[in-house]
C-alpha cells in the first residue's frame, strides 16, 4: 500500500484543518511537498471549487486553492512524487480544456499526474458557471471516454454524445501514454463509472465495512487503485498506536493508495510528522 497525502493549506474544511493553515502560503507548502518527495511519499493533491456559496463554505470550507497553478509551482519544487487533481469536477471543463492545461502539467512534471475527476454535487456552483446540472453523470462519461483519446496525444480525435472534435493540434500534450485516472464517488454507480472509464476510485464518506461489501461484489481488473482518505488528521508523533490503527483499518478495506492528512501545529511540526508516518506506515 502506497501512501500519498491530503495536501495542507489547499483546502482546508472547518473542524479538519490545523489551525497555522489559515496564515500558511506557498512556502510553507512548498516546504511539506519538498519533504514529502524526500520521504517517498507517493502524492500531493488538490481539489477545486470555483466559488462556494457562503451558507455552503460553513459546512465544506471556502478556501480551495487552484489545482493547476497549485501543482504547477509544487512540480518545479519536487523530483518524483505524483500529483494529483482530488478532484477536478468534468462539468466545469471542455475536454480539451484539461488535456492541454493538464497536458502542459504533465510535461513540466515529467510525467507525474494523475487526474482525479468527479462529477460534481454543488448546484449553485454549475448555475454560475453555466454548466449543465441534470445531465452531469451522462456528460462526465462522456467527458471520461474524451479524455482517454485526447489526453496523450497530438491530434485527437473524438465523436460523443456531448463532446467531438477532430483535427485539431493539442501541444503540448501528456507525456504518459496512459494518464492514471481516478474516479471520486461514494455509490455504486461512480465505482461502475470508475471501472468502465478509470484506473481508480476514490470514495469518500464510506465506513470500511460498506467499502469491502461494494469492492467484493465488483470485478476489479488487475491494477485498479483504491484509494482511500483517512477520516481525521493522524497524529504520529502525538498517538502513533491511534495512527497505525487509522492506516491499517483502511488497507484491510482495500485500499491500495491511502491519503493521509496530518495534525500538526506549524508547516515544520507537519514534516517531523511526515518523518514519523514514514517510519511507522514502512512497519505495517
Amino acid at each position: 500500500m502506497r501512501i500519498g497525502i491530503t495536501s495542507p493549506v489547499v483546502v482546508q474544511l472547518p473542524g479538519l484543518a490545523s489551525p497555522w493553515e489559515a496564515d500558511a502560503g506557498i512556502d510553507e507548502l512548498g516546504l511539506v511537498a519538498e519533504t514529502a518527495d524526500r520521504l517517498g511519499f507517493h502524492h500531493l493533491t488538490c481539489s477545486e471549487h470555483v466559488a462556494v456559496p457562503v451558507d455552503v463554505a460553513r459546512e465544506r470550507g471556502g478556501t480551495y486553492w487552484d489545482p493547476l497553478a497549485t501543482l504547477g509551482h509544487l512540480a518545479a519544487r519536487t523530483r518524483n512524487i505524483r500529483l494529483v487533481t482530488q478532484v477536478l469536477v468534468l462539468g466545469y471543463h471542455h475536454p480539451l480544456e484539461i488535456a492541454k492545461r493538464y497536458g502542459t502539467l504533465d510535461r513540466i512534471s515529467k510525467g507525474r499526474l494523475t487526474l482525479g475527476l468527479g462529477v460534481g454535487s454543488l448546484g449553485a456552483e454549475f448555475d454560475l458557471l453555466g454548466a449543465d446540472f441534470e445531465n452531469r453523470g451522462a456528460r462526465a462519461d462522456d467527458a471520461l471516454r474524451a479524455l482517454r483519446a485526447a489526453l496523450s496525444c497530438q491530434v485527437p480525435q473524438y465523436r460523443g454524445e456531448f463532446y467531438s472534435f477532430q483535427d485539431l493540434v493539442v501541444e503540448p500534450h501528456a507525456v504518459q501514454k496512459n494518464v492514471p485516472l481516478w474516479v471520486g464517488g461514494r455509490t455504486q454507480r461512480s465505482l461502475r463509472r470508475a471501472l468502465t472509464y478509470a484506473d481508480g476510485w476514490v470514495p469518500f464518506g464510506l465506513a470500511p465495512d460498506r467499502l469491502r461489501e461494494m469492492t467484493e461484489r465488483a470485478d476489479l481488473p488487475d491494477g485498479f487503485e483504491i484509494t482511500l482518505g483517512v477520516d481525521r488528521p493522524v497524529d504520529p508523533t502525538g498517538d502513533a498506536e491511534a495512527t497505525v490503527r487509522a492506516l491499517t483499518r483502511l488497507r484491510d478495506a482495500g485500499a491500495t493508495v491511502l491519503s493521509a492528512s496530518v495534525s500538526a501545529r506549524s508547516a515544520e511540526h507537519y514534516c517531523e510528522q511526515l518523518e514519523a508516518l514514514k517510519d511507522l506506515a514502512s512497519a505495517l
